[in-house]
């Protein structure tokens, strides 16, 4: 189950289509170009176990180096394509990358992330004196495949201990080519995903679910189609045109395509979508309840997370009856614990485990590992919640001070971190505040040094700031001012007596 296999049988069929570009690549073409891709990181040297890094927008050629990694046995790390050339060396240095590949399109913030000398250098579509041409590089190596293919993993990035990201590594690597992850059979059992899947997918492929979901549907012979930027009018309009049987979103999507006027969303033929998977972040019920009026019950939600440790899934027709859970565990098996570990009651909420699922552990950060961890075992992502009677799960508080805006994970330690660096800063407080389109935006509270500097060029002068060391999400969109921040004298801070503020009359609580 993999392109390879596809290729044998139907080359010519779409394995996936750029929907503003137009370009489609077949299954033929996927196949050998990966092939070629494959045999030129072998050429490099590089064997199973090792890493790649993308740094990438949406492109035509990024699940071809995906491929080409995967089939390798190679672990390959998908970098935000928003990051600046700071937080990209990081990766690619933690990740022990011995590829780095980048778009031409990236050219300006790749040109100026300094890499080990003996990591090679690749861009797609140009190149410059620092990378050498993909292209190039591929056309002279074999469209065969490599001898000794064996199946690659993903390694993606989640926030570390200290604010900064750490690497997520899974199960998978260096099993048979052609083994199916446990997705693929979520995929085919719970979603109905086949060959005759036409696959919407409107958010950025470095993400873990679109990355990894189009990968999936890839393996089953389906039909990707990939927004280079997500639009709410262009959403609906491929949906008609490709006859889309398959799609996933962020509720902020949502928020967005059901805004649009009456006149213009209803003149979109929707009726072959068969299943909208939403996850990332909380979905409001009104909206959700808005989106099932309009699209009929074909919404499934899902939660789970970069690390793979556990699956609970949830179909429109169980949430209408369930309202606000995100679904029962299909992988394993849910406990809610208290603080000394012990099981709660139906109801009660806890922190959130998930037992009997897959391994993971964060790359570089035993320490990171080991918290996630309970004494049985069991694994978390570090969120709170509750059972019901039946089984259902209700996310009752996000993970520890992380920020999502827009289904996008925002740590605010890396902002944090950023601040304080400042001058004018004595201390700072970086958190999420009610946002109606993208659920929350970033806000920091800065004890100046000076209170008599506190204002609005300050505030300007501290978001800029900011903004040159990070990417523009992590960073805060306003900046308020107080004299002292509440602090433990063990230097803790409470956030929360900060946050609250802020929040008023908006539930904190995930539904």
């Amino acid at each position: 189950m993999y392109p390879g296999e596809i290729a044998k049988s139907n080359p010519d069929k779409a394995a996936y289509v750029m929907a503003a570009g137009g370009e489609t690549v077949t299954y033929g073409q996927l196949d050998e170009r990966s092939n070629r891709g494959a045999q030129l990181l072998r050429s490099l040297g590089l064997r199973p176990g090792d890493g790649i890094a993308l740094f990438m927008e949406n492109h035509p050629r990024f699940f071809e180096i995906c491929w080409a990694a995967q089939r390798s046995g190679l672990v390959y790390t998908t970098i935000s394509s928003r990051l600046t050339a700071p937080e990209v060396e990081y990766i690619v240095n933690d990740c022990g990358a011995k590829v780095l590949i980048a778009s031409h399109a990236k050219r300006d913030v790749a040109a100026t992330v300094p890499v080990d000398g003996r990591v090679a250098r690749y861009m797609v579509g140009g190149h410059t004196p620092d990378f050498a041409s993909w292209e190039e590089a591929l056309a002279g190596q074999p469209a065969t495949a490599i001898p000794d293919e064996v199946e690659g993993v993903d390694m993606l990035y989640s926030s570390g201990t200290t604010g900064r990201p750490k690497g997520v590594r899974i199960a998978g690597a260096g099993t048979p080519i052609g083994t199916p992850p446990a997705l693929v059979q979520l995929l085919k059992g719970l979603y109905g995903g086949g060959a005759d899947a036409v696959y919407l997918s409107p958010a950025p492929l470095y993400h873990a679910a679109p990355l990894r979901f189009n990968m999936a549907m890839l393996r089953l012979g389906a039909t990707c189609v990939v927004m280079e930027e997500f639009d709410a009018v262009e959403a609906l309009r491929l949906i008609e045109r490709h006859r889309v049987t398959h799609s996933q979103w962020v509720p902020t999507m949502f928020v967005k395509m059901f805004k649009l006027p009456e006149d213009l969303r209803s003149q979109y033929d929707l009726s072959s979508l068969k299943v909208a998977i939403h996850a990332a972040a909380p979905c409001p019920i009104p909206v959700k309840e808005k989106m099932i009026e309009w699209w009929g019950p074909v919404l499934h939600e899902y939660y789970a997370g970069t690390e793979s440790n556990g699956y609970a899934a949830i179909s429109s027709e169980e949430w209408l009856e369930h309202k606000g859970s995100v679904g029962r565990c299909l992988t394993g098996e849910i406990h809610i614990v208290d603080e000394e570990g012990k099981d709660l009651p139906p109801g009660q909420p806890g922190t959130v485990y998930f037992a009997g699922g897959s391994n993971f552990e964060y790359h570089n950060d035993p320490e990171k590992t080991a918290e996630s961890r309970s004494r049985e075992g069991w694994s978390t992502l570090g969120d709170i919640g509750t059972l019901d009677e039946d089984g259902y799960l209700y996310l009752t508080d996000r993970k520890a001070n992380m920020i999502i805006s827009g289904g996008v994970n925002i740590y605010p330690a890396e902002a944090e971190n950023a601040l304080i660096t400042h001058p004018a800063v004595a201390d700072v407080a970086v958190f999420g505040i009610p946002n109606e389109e993208f659920g929350e935006e970033v806000k920091a509270v800065v004890q100046p040094v000076d209170l008599a500097d506190a204002g609005p060029d300050l505030e300007a002068e501290l978001i800029e700031y900011c903004r040159s060391q990070l990417a523009k999400i992590k960073c805060p969109r306003s900046v308020d001012f107080d004299a002292e921040l509440p602090r433990h004298p063990t230097g803790k801070l409470y956030k929360r007596l900060i946050k609250d503020r802020y929040w008023g009359s908006h539930s904190t609580r995930i539904v």
